[in-house]
């Protein structure tokens, strides 16, 4: 632990923690942080000018990283016939109907994603206090409720992210990994946020989002100026 201690103390001395950067600036602090002996995950996290206890000011929705997000994401579909093979051609690690869902009930949940064809919900729709709480039950808002399989398999498989408010109002989003060039990082930041804010509620008052921060899975948050994107 103590060489953890020392890696995080020297890192955060390369942070001004009262500074807003630019963009630019603040993935170069980033690149100048302790490596691990993983492709760790670059993360934003974004607070917004929303009250998350109201069912109104709720911020939600699904958006495709034109650059990914660096991760292998395994894809379970609940799919029947004709659908399955769409599915399965399309790259789904596992398909199936009540055999998919009672392998669920069986504690097997070795995926990430979950799609489903409509017609499949009533099977799925028992699988909610497994799948809910998870954050990985399918739901048409996000684009995992579809006839069109093979698409939605392929956006999760290329780099969809789904995004949710906290109880705190704030985003917390993959956007690639350390790895990925800075250009690449910032076009998926900026397409999160886009899609961020035609996720904007109607009843949302006063500045929308309020602050940014970038981090990598084993460092410390850089603040950026979300009016310098």
């Amino acid at each position: 632990m103590g060489t953890v201690g020392k890696k995080n103390k020297n890192d955060l001395s390369k942070v001004d923690r009262t500074k807003l950067y630019t963009f630019d600036d603040a993935f170069t602090v980033l690149e100048t942080f302790a490596k691990a002996k993983f492709d760790e995950t670059i993360e934003v996290a974004i607070r917004l000018g929303v009250d998350a206890r109201k069912t109104d000011q709720m911020v939600r929705g699904a958006c495709s990283l034109p650059n990914g997000t660096g991760r292998t994401v395994r894809v379970a579909v609940f799919a029947k016939a004709g659908k399955a093979e769409e599915a399965l051609k399309a790259g789904a690690d596992l398909v199936g109907a009540e055999d998919l869902a009672e392998k669920i009930q069986n504690g097997e949940l070795n995926f990430d994603k979950a799609i489903a064809t409509p017609d499949m919900m009533g099977i799925v729709g028992r699988l909610g206090k497994i799948l809910g709480p998870r954050g990985m039950m399918p739901n048409p808002k996000l684009g995992t409720v579809t006839p069109d399989v093979a698409k939605a398999v392929v956006e999760q498989k290329t780099g969809k992210v789904e995004f949710r408010i906290d109880k705190a109002g704030i985003i917390h989003a993959p956007v690639g990994k350390r790895s990925f060039n800075t250009d690449s990082i910032k076009e998926n930041i900026m397409t999160l946020l886009g899609a961020i804010k035609k996720a904007k509620p109607a009843a949302s008052k006063g500045i929308y989002i309020k602050s940014m921060a970038i981090s990598a899975t084993m460092s410390p948050g850089v603040k950026i100026d979300v009016n310098s994107l």
